[in-house]
């Protein structure tokens, strides 16, 4: 899907890591909400309340999943998913265009 219709954006953005990560969060009508975001090279560690299926939309990074320790390499058009209350890292190594779907 390439687009969404029928959402409310709210107008203040997340930032974190001092601007380097930024996003909008974006909720639909049946209550579920997503953000659209950018990332810009680095490396980032955030922690997750709900269940969340990132996808890449354009960009190259690394992600450490919990539970692993071994880094995948994930591009744009690919994505992975981040269980409940867990913490996941990112190294970013491209600007990085995303969409992160919260599933509760």
């Amino acid at each position: 899907m390439s687009e969404f219709t029928n959402v409310t954006v709210v107008k203040k953005a997340n930032v974190y890591f001092g601007g380097l990560v930024s996003s909008r969060t974006i909720q639909f009508a049946d209550g579920s909400s997503k953000t659209l975001g950018f990332m810009l090279p680095g490396e980032y560690t955030f922690n997750t309340g709900d269940k969340e299926l990132m996808e890449i939309l354009d960009g190259d990074l690394e992600v450490l999943l919990p539970g692993s320790d071994v880094w995948q390499k994930v591009v744009g058009g690919e994505s992975f998913d981040v269980p409940a209350n867990a913490a996941f890292s990112l190294k970013i190594n491209t600007p990085t265009d995303y969409c992160c779907s919260f599933i509760k």
